[in-house]
């Protein structure tokens, strides 16, 4: 089966890391998205790419080229200009998979912890799908009397189910897919002013496509903030991942989980929980917790909480020196 990848999104939420490189290269507990998507697919048994690129392309798929290059896996890269949505995403990699039986796609933004085989092998059509507390900030799914999708609507101003849609579909009709999509485009249909993959979905509906739900028990949805420090606060707890410490260093304690990449220069520090940081990274003086630095970073006598710090970045000096009398309060918080 071929999975197919939109990563050509500009990721306006994560700014202003995406200013100078894709969303799906943020890193996320020692990893880019994109290789917590790949691990996860090729784990599940896919072996056969296509990745529709567009913004800064050519960052993409040298990531890609570089990790993943063994000879049991393919891959194939179409790109998105313009960007119109993730269903015009699709659209543009017709070619390269109109005429399978069956497809996967998987939103390049999003990290999961689901079985995929157990996912594959649904006999119909199928969407991953999760409850959630705000459901018009995602595609939501109606379900029917009989267990059967009825309805999807992307981002629903009053939404009638707490269902999110995930980001991760098996398209049992890949050419009545490409026929939505193609009637989307040929009448203009957009919502909120993109081609939707969601709206292609609902003209299979329509057409007699049976579509079932599959539940995700696990959800990080990696197009923000909080959602990203969340994502790597949760990746580096599995039990499955070991903290990453490549050795020791001077003066500086370590608190599980971290993530402590390649050649890096720590002392006189506190480091974690919850902490991811790039290769040769430096940090001096410094407490941090719950937050990501990129590679090549420099940290000194700095104090971070719940931060995003990117690659090649220099933050010195963020501390406080205070002489401060009695019955006083100070609240630095934002």
């Amino acid at each position: 089966m071929k999975a197919i990848i939109p990563v050509a999104g500009i990721g306006t939420r994560l700014r202003p890391h995406t200013h100078t490189q894709p969303k799906a290269l943020v890193p996320v507990a020692g990893k880019p998205i994109i290789g917590h998507i790949i691990d996860i697919l090729v784990e599940g048994g896919i072996k056969d790419f296509i990745f529709i690129t567009g913004y800064l392309a050519p960052k993409v798929e040298s990531y890609i080229k570089n990790n993943y290059t063994s000879p049991e896996i393919s891959i194939q890269f179409v790109q998105q200009e313009p960007r119109e949505g993730i269903g015009h995403s699709i659209w543009f990699a017709r070619e390269l998979f109109q005429n399978e039986k069956e497809v996967l796609i998987m939103l390049g933004d999003t990290i999961l912890n689901l079985n995929l085989k157990d996912f594959l092998s649904v006999k119909h059509s199928v969407v991953g799908i999760k409850k959630v507390e705000v459901p018009g900030m995602f595609g939501v799914a109606e379900i029917n009397p009989e267990g059967w999708i009825k309805r999807v609507i992307e981002k629903p101003t009053i939404p009638k189910s707490n269902l999110a849609l995930v980001g991760i579909y098996k398209i049992k009709n890949p050419k009545l897919l490409l026929e939505g999509i193609e009637h989307l485009m040929e009448n203009d249909k957009k919502t909120h002013g993109e081609f939707q993959l969601t709206d292609a979905l609902m003209y299979m509906i329509e057409k007699g496509e049976k579509f079932q739900t599959f539940t995700v028990d696990h959800w990080y949805d990696c197009g923000k903030k909080e959602s990203l420090l969340h994502a790597n606060a949760v990746l580096l707890s599995n039990p499955v991942f070991k903290s990453v410490v490549h050795k020791e260093w001077p003066q500086t304690i370590i608190i599980p989980p971290v993530s402590i990449g390649k050649n890096c220069s720590i002392s006189n520090s506190i480091i974690g929980p919850n902490v991811a940081i790039g290769d040769n990274a430096i940090v001096n003086y410094t407490i941090v917790k719950d937050s990501i630095i990129g590679a090549y970073s420099e940290l000194e006598s700095v104090v971070l909480e719940h931060s995003i710090i990117g690659n090649d970045s220099s933050l010195k000096g963020l501390s406080q020196s205070l002489n401060i009398g009695d019955n006083t309060e100070i609240n630095f918080m934002p």
